[in-house]
């Protein structure tokens, strides 16, 4: 995003006809010194002191290296520009040029029309009365009474409108008493500027400054408008400061009639080693709460070279509500932990193949309660580390893998929930060595592997319930397992389009004896969604601090649809079955264990059709003979502008949810756009939101109203509205980002 193109002027001179223009001035009669014309188109070619000038029409006369007369058709080539009229002057000495009648000057930069002009050749200044002006970069165009050329790149019109709409449409423009278009800075400054949309005026100013090639520059932004239920109706004026190539600021004043007044800043910055950016929003007095608040959110990444990386991520806000009640978006309103974290890590070689990485990390974290606690804040890793090594070839036959970390928790129990005040703090130091023996050839492969996972707990105390485990506990685990497969191609043909289908069957054998580990603190582990990813791995919660006990079989299949030109994988079909010989047993306490008998997952994802697309996933308990969970989701884009979504969300016992949206042309030059998001299970919207859009040719008007439920109490309704005059300015508050992530497919419209 942050980019500045400087033009630079090449001026390409042409020396032509130089020796036969001075051989005809030298037989000139004496006595006639004028007489320099023909019947036939004549070209002459003038060498002032510093630059040529090429001069052509159909009758040329003058007074030798003192002035030139052009009729008919009369064009001068000067440096890059090329001026055209029915009748000029050319004055050698002074390279000043007069021109008259179907003035057309053309310019790298732009196209200019008159009927009257003064021109210097060599320092671009004069005149053009009623002019004509259009910009090649940015479409804009205008006129005015007079056009003064103050140099090379710059010309200021008086009396002029301005638009980017093309000729015979004025649905917008400006009126302005003083235009001065800077072609270097491709920028426009306009004096007394009334902005006119369909002949009425809706915005004035005494200055306007604005880029018409969309190139980046300090000064005022437009102003956003928008309401919301907690905020009121809510203004902004932000300005931005191009402060380097690399680093630019926002800082935007804000009135919120119902909240007051505040300051919002954004700084972004980027270099060769580094990358950040810092967001910080402060309103002094909160007239609904009478508090100061504020918000904060920064990161930082920092290559210090040969390996090593350094990140900071810092975020914190005044009181839980901030978001809730300060940003109406979906993103924000539904943040529960904040991140506190400075990590640095070093990602080498270990050998000659194999890998190496190292983390070191504190970090913490702020939990936003709403109304009463009900979020149990995450431990604190005060420092935290860890070493993983990679050697693809040990001996030539094996490869050796190690997974380590220490770390030190710590339990913030003032933020969480009333009955977890008695969570221990401490340490935990992890060990994984494994090996595996890849055998694989051109028909499939098999990957035995095996390791042992060490764990030691040195804690304050016992975990709640469990004061007879004592306070350190170690758990050592053998984890075998055999993956295995092969993979089968054929051509095949669908729609006149070539492709390679391919069937890959999958057998996937783990075993991880039991061990009571219910007396464990749960320090940062969770278990893992179950998808077809999470089928063929050992085991099934992230983190150490649960290692699953396993004695099952996976056997999955996947066919695959690859266009033969492109090698572009359209469709993926995918199905699994976990077999468990024995019913597992470990499992975090509020949750039960997955079904002794077995466990079905099938997935398809990629495109049905050139239009339609899908990515569905359903898992099946088979012993019950239920549906565990189902995911699924279509869509069909048939074009730029028309997209539709229908999807279905299904937890058992958990979450029910239907989520459909759509943008959609309906008439003309309108669009809609809609999205609902509804709780089968609550019975209740959790969010919702309609618009409409107009695009013309030159704007677009954008009207959309959201409606987000925040929590089981709370919800937040916001509208906004944007009229975006193009190569201008927008006014009122941009529902872009709103749509683009509400709306997948969503394309905005130009």
């Amino acid at each position: 995003m942050l980019n500045k193109q400087f033009l630079q002027n090449n001026c390409v001179l042409f020396f032509l006809f130089f020796l036969p223009l001075i051989g005809l001035a030298e037989e000139l009669p004496r006595s006639d010194p004028s007489s320099l014309q023909s019947d036939e188109k004549n070209k002459a070619v003038i060498k002032p002191q510093r630059k040529p000038v090429y001069i052509e029409a159909d009758n040329i006369t003058g007074i030798y290296k003192q002035e030139v007369e052009a009729t008919g058709n009369a064009e001068i080539h000067f440096e890059d520009s090329i001026l055209v009229a029915d009748r000029m002057k050319y004055f050698e000495k002074t390279e000043d040029a007069e021109a008259e009648g179907d003035i057309h000057l053309d310019r790298i930069k732009e196209v200019i029309k008159g009927d009257s002009l003064k021109l210097n050749l060599q320092t671009h200044e004069g005149q053009m009365s009623e002019p004509k002006y259009y910009i090649k970069t940015g479409r804009g165009r205008g006129s005015g009474q007079t056009l003064f050329f103050e140099g090379k790149n710059n010309y200021r019109v008086e009396k002029t409108s301005y638009t980017t709409c093309p000729e015979g449409n004025h649905d917008w423009y400006i009126r302005a008493t003083d235009l001065k278009i800077d072609n270097k800075k491709e920028v426009g400054t306009a004096r007394n500027v009334s902005v006119m949309f369909k002949d009425m005026p809706i915005l004035y100013s005494p200055w306007l400054n604005f880029s018409y090639s969309g190139q980046r520059k300090t000064g005022l932004l437009t102003p956003t408008l928008g309401y919301n239920v907690h905020t009121g109706f809510d203004a902004a004026l932000p300005f931005y400061l191009n402060i380097a190539p690399n680093v630019d600021a926002t800082i935007a004043p804000r009135v919120m009639t119902m909240r007051g007044f505040l300051l919002s800043n954004e700084l972004r910055y980027m270099g060769k080693s580094m990358t950040g950016n810092l967001l910080f929003d402060i309103l002094p007095m909160d007239i609904n709460t009478n508090k100061t608040r504020w918000g904060m959110l920064f990161t930082h990444t920092q290559n210090f070279g040969k390996g090593w990386q350094g990140i900071l991520n810092y975020n914190r806000v005044s009181d839980d509500l901030y978001f809730r009640e300060l940003t109406p978006t979906l993103a924000q309103t539904s943040l529960t932990n904040l991140s506190q974290m400075a990590a640095a890590s070093y990602n080498g070689r270990l050998g000659l193949d194999g890998t190496m990485s190292f983390t070191a990390l504190v970090q913490r974290f702020q939990t936003l309660q709403f109304g009463i606690p009900i979020y149990t804040t995450p431990y604190a890793r005060l420092p935290y580390f860890s070493l993983d090594a990679n050697k693809p070839s040990l001996g030539g036959l094996v490869e050796f893998g190690l997974n380590t970390s220490w770390g030190n928790f710590y339990h913030n129990a003032i933020q969480s929930l009333p009955n977890t005040s008695l969570l221990p703090d401490g340490n935990r130091l992890v060990i994984y060595p494994h090996l595996s023996m890849p055998l694989e050839n051109q028909y499939g492969f098999i990957k035995p592997k095996i390791g042992f996972h060490y764990t030691h707990y040195n804690m304050s105390g016992p975990m709640p319930g469990y004061t007879q485990n004592g306070e350190n506990h170690n758990r050592a685990l053998p984890i075998f397992s055999v993956d295995s497969g092969t993979t089968f191609e054929r051509p095949t043909e669908f729609g006149g389009t070539k492709f390679t289908q391919t069937l890959e069957p999958r057998l996937f054998y783990a075993y991880v004896p039991y061990r009571n580990q219910d007396y464990l603190p749960i320090l940062d582990s969770a278990r893992n969604d179950f998808n077809f990813a999470q089928i063929l791995n050992e085991n099934r919660f992230s983190g150490s601090d649960r290692i699953n006990d396993a004695n099952r079989v996976t056997a999955a299949i996947t066919s695959r649809f690859v266009e033969r030109e492109t090698g572009i994988e359209v469709l993926r079909l995918a199905v699994g079955q976990v077999f468990n010989f024995s019913k597992p047993k470990v499992d975090f306490p509020d949750q039960q264990v997955t079904s002794g008998r077995s466990d079905f997952v099938a997935a398809v994802s990629g495109r049905l059709t050139p239009h339609l697309s899908t990515d569905s996933n359903v898992q099946m308990d088979e012993t019950n003979l239920w549906i565990d969970k189902v995911r699924t989701g279509l869509s069909y884009q048939p074009e730029a502008g028309k997209v539709l979504n229908v999807g279905y969300r299904f937890t058992r016992n958990v979450l029910e949810q239907v989520d459909s949206s759509v943008q959609w042309p309906i008439t003309g030059n309108w669009h809609g756009v809609a999205r609902v998001n509804y709780s089968l299970k609550d019975d209740r919207i959790l969010a919702g939101l309609a618009g409409l859009e107009y695009n013309s040719c030159c704007w677009t008007l954008r009207i959309v109203v959201q409606r987000l439920t925040t929590s089981a109490v709370t919800s937040t309704t916001a509208a906004f509205v944007q009229l975006e005059l193009k190569g201008l300015m927008g006014l009122g508050n941009n529902p872009l980002q709103v749509l683009q992530s509400t709306i997948p497919g969503y394309t905005s419209i130009h």
